[in-house]
């Protein structure tokens, strides 16, 4: 019933609060859903954008759950393990997960793959020390 009461309010244009979508706890941030693969960014404990799709990842990979910090952001990185371009990362761990636009019909290596419109968003609006939190 929440999640409808939320849309509604999204589609009226009014914020939704973050506990509202799938037991969020940031108050300024960004959350992700990995079941749902759905992420959206957190301002003032109110739904500020989103939610996207995104992927995350792929067993053996797996993205962890938890709640953590944003770390660092780089405009244009490249994943030397992996070979592969980067736009936008924006890192909340320190074994290197960050978000990033990438394809998000193909799961990661442990990072959250968004569109490049969302992957310019997150790295626009999420500022160093700011909570992530992956919900399973």
């Amino acid at each position: 019933m929440r999640v409808l009461i939320a849309t509604v309010l999204l589609l009226l244009g009014f914020a939704v609060p973050a506990q509202a979508q799938a037991g969020c706890t940031v108050y300024n941030g960004a959350c992700l859903e990995k079941h749902s693969n759905k992420a959206w960014l957190v301002y003032n404990g109110k739904v500020s954008y989103g939610p996207v799709q995104i992927s995350h990842g792929k067993p053996g990979y797996e993205t962890p759950v938890g709640t953590f910090s944003v770390l660092r952001k780089v405009k244009n990185d490249w994943s030397v393990p992996y070979n592969g371009p980067m736009p936008n990362a924006v890192y909340f761990t320190t074994s290197g997960i960050a978000f990033h636009q990438g394809d998000t019909n193909v799961q990661s290596h442990g990072c959250i793959r968004l569109s490049a419109d969302a992957s310019l968003v997150f790295y626009d609006n999420l500022a160093i020390g700011e909570k992530v939190q992956v919900l399973p």
